[in-house]
């Protein structure tokens, strides 16, 4: 069976940290989203198809889940460039 973007995407580009009392909250994991569509050159989706996925593989206001891998890093310094 295929795996999917949205699955691909929370393989590569998160971490699920259950004991943590932080969450990644919307904004920062659709923008790590489009970072690893940049980094992985995949084109992608509508962002309503994403919360819709999303919706569906965890809770988008508490998911435990932290940023990790070159996404995190694209997203980061596209978010942040006064760290460079």
């Amino acid at each position: 069976m295929a795996v999917s973007q949205f699955d691909q995407f929370l393989h590569d580009a998160t971490i699920c940290d259950p004991d943590s009392e932080s969450t990644l909250g919307r904004d920062p994991l659709y923008g790590l989203y489009i970072s690893w569509c940049t980094v992985t050159q995949t084109r992608p989706r509508r962002e309503r198809s994403f919360w819709a996925a999303m919706q569906q593989r965890m809770d988008p206001g508490h998911n435990s889940l932290r940023m990790r891998g070159p996404a995190a890093a694209d997203y980061l310094l596209s978010s942040y460039p006064s760290l460079v």
